[in-house]
């Protein structure tokens, strides 16, 4: 069976003084039944990094080192702390023209540096409306992912785009299409396909994680907003680990 995991996407939020919600979602996690995982910004992984979570980070340069001013590598990232690495998100693949291939090429620095890789993958709202979801998952997956991944350093997460922040919540019905045909393309190309976890993000919040959990190869979630406070987060972590799947 695939491990649950609730991981929370800070963004570009988070100072020093926010280590304290770090910390309350950190004790809370130490009696969970799932795994959990913070990526707060790089400025504070060296800060949390002793806690009891598991720390990622949001992003990695392909190189192990070179001339790229403002840019960290997976290798400095691990030096860090972080033990995983979030890469394709669509926040980078819109702002700053990430490709599949990029993707790849961050997902393998990862594995370089024994990060876990939590790859992102999802349409936006115009091809959701043009009915082209499963064949944009279909190239994501087969553009994003390496050869070299495994269940043990990726995790897959499915992210509508046009549910990210907003409000929007795809259906059960939509959540549950597209979660059993990233888990069938899995399975197809990896032999230990049915081991990832396979991760939804898109405006998560408590009040709706529990219905998002019962379905079928849903293993967890990518939180955003809902990941910077604990009295926030920690529901939705007791909602994965009272998920019966």
């Amino acid at each position: 069976m695939p491990r649950k995991l609730a991981a929370g996407n800070w963004k570009m939020n988070g100072l020093r003084a926010d280590l304290v919600e770090l910390k309350a979602i950190a004790d809370h996690a130490e009696g969970a039944a799932v795994d959990v995982l913070i990526c707060p910004p790089a400025t504070l992984i060296a800060a949390c990094a002793d806690m009891t979570v598991t720390i990622g980070a949001q992003d990695c340069h392909t190189a192990e080192s070179g001339a790229h001013t403002g840019d960290l590598s997976a290798e400095m990232l691990a030096d860090a702390g972080a033990k995983a690495v979030i890469t394709g998100h669509s926040e980078r693949r819109a702002d700053h023209g990430e490709t599949d291939a990029t993707v790849a090429e961050k997902s393998e620095a990862a594995y370089r540096a024994n990060l876990t890789a939590v790859i992102c993958i999802g349409e936006t709202l115009a091809q959701r409306e043009d009915g082209t979801t499963l064949s944009v998952i279909d190239a994501q997956l087969a553009g994003s992912v390496p050869d070299s991944a495994s269940a043990a350093n990726t995790v897959i997460a499915y992210e509508p785009v046009w549910a990210i922040g907003t409000g929007k919540v795809p259906t059960t019905e939509q959540i549950a299409e597209v979660h059993a045909h990233i888990r069938e393309r899995l399975t197809d190309r990896f032999a230990d396909g049915a081991e990832f976890s396979v991760l939804y993000g898109g405006s998560v919040k408590a009040s709706n994680a529990a219905e998002i959990f019962a379905v079928d190869h849903v293993d967890g979630a990518l939180v955003g907003g809902a990941s910077l406070k604990a009295a926030d987060f920690t529901p939705i972590v007791d909602a994965l680990g009272a998920a019966d799947r």
